[in-house]
């Protein structure tokens, strides 16, 4: 009896996993960004030329910048470095500029601009 209840307490007992739920359902994202899309934040500069190029030489013709807020001017600097040092013969294609509507944690709401810059291979506008 004293060896039974010893291989009881060996035998680890077996853990129930959760279920996965689908957390895709839960949040959907209002767009899904193009694959050929880099989408501009806090980071440095070059982290963003280093994904154009990254893009380019996946084999796409075009690449699309866009930023909002703050980033717009770190999106033009990706632009210019890119066209000018690193991409000969790089073009822009199309500037898109526009304002969204945001609302803040206090419920205020308040507009952001935006801009997509797209550029590619060959002529520029």
């Amino acid at each position: 009896m004293a060896q039974e209840k010893q291989e009881k307490k060996k035998k680890p007992k077996k853990l129930v996993k959760p279920e996965k739920r689908e957390t895709a359902e839960a949040v959907k994202p209002a767009e899904k960004p193009a694959e050929n899309a880099v989408l501009i934040g806090r980071k440095p500069v070059m982290n963003y030329v280093l994904a154009c190029l990254t893009l380019f030489n996946a084999g796409e013709s075009e690449v699309v910048v866009k930023a909002r807020g703050r980033a717009i001017s770190t999106a033009v600097d990706t632009v210019e470095l890119l066209r000018r040092a690193f991409v000969k013969g790089l073009g822009i294609k199309n500037i898109e500029i526009g304002t969204e509507e945001m609302t803040r944690e206090e419920g205020q709401k308040s507009n952001v601009s935006t801009i997509e810059i797209t550029v590619g291979k060959g002529e520029s506008k």
